[in-house]
């Protein structure tokens, strides 16, 4: 069979993964005790920096028996500056995983069709998330009430050439130490699509009484196997021609 044709055929079955529907118990409850923590966030102060979707590549969906990603909230206090240098004393499984980041330029509700999603989509870019596998990924209503393991994410520029979600020609490449570790010129195919992804969690957010606003960023998944972190390492992450993000680690 023609490649570009399994390509496709790959690409319109992640979209359809997408489409889940809100009736599985374990994501019932654990998304009541997620958002519930999100509220009381934000009434102590915190501000709304979007979301993030974990466990979508294939293995993962298959292993817990979902149709689609996990979704997770991001507050203005899980940003950490490019560069910094972590200190991992209180961690116990430090993870990092490079991501494309999705800019949403306009508000969107559920159940809107492509060209819509594509029109809230202002631009792309990348980011590191930062996740410590505190406990064992086996209970779905655990993982989504603890937010997905979330810690902080390193943000980087946005490509506004790249509204709409074009992700043609874009090249990620991962260093860890000066060395160069994985990359990827297709940063949809552990993910899933962008649009799919960004039509989910609009959808995810509208079962719950919430809405993907302008002015949100959601963290799309890793493009490479994540990448478990450890004391005196540098990680730098190219998302050509976009730019970059980096974070360093201590004891």
């Amino acid at each position: 069979m023609n490649p570009s044709k399994v390509d496709a055929r790959i690409k319109r079955a992640a979209v359809t993964r997408m489409k889940l529907t809100i009736d599985d118990p374990r994501i019932l409850r654990g998304m009541a005790l997620q958002l519930g923590r999100r509220r009381d966030r934000l009434n102590a102060g915190q501000r709304p920096l979007g979301w993030k979707v974990g466990f979508g590549a294939p293995a993962a969906l298959q292993k817990f028996g979902i149709g689609a990603p996990l979704v997770g909230f991001l507050t203005d206090q899980a940003l950490v500056a490019p560069g910094v240098t972590i200190s991992l004393a209180d961690w116990k499984k430090p993870v990092v995983e490079p991501e494309v980041v999705v800019f949403i330029g306009r508000n969107l509700s559920a159940g809107a069709d492509r060209d819509t999603v594509r029109a809230a989509i202002a631009g792309l870019g990348p980011a590191l998330e930062l996740a410590d596998l505190d406990r064992p990924p086996e209970d779905v209503e655990q993982i989504l009430a603890g937010n997905i393991y979330q810690r902080g994410i390193v943000l980087g520029p946005c490509d506004a050439s790249r509204a709409g979600g074009v992700v043609d020609g874009l090249h990620g490449h991962i260093t860890r130490n000066g060395a160069a570790f994985a990359e990827t010129r297709d940063p949809q195919a552990l993910t899933g699509e962008l649009i799919g992804i960004v039509a989910h969690v609009a959808d995810t957010l509208a079962s719950f009484g919430e809405t993907l606003r302008a002015g949100q960023i959601i963290i799309t998944g890793s493009i490479v196997p994540p990448l478990w972190a450890e004391a005196g390492e540098e990680i730098e992450y190219k998302l050509d021609p976009i730019g970059g993000v980096s974070v360093r680690f201590s004891a």
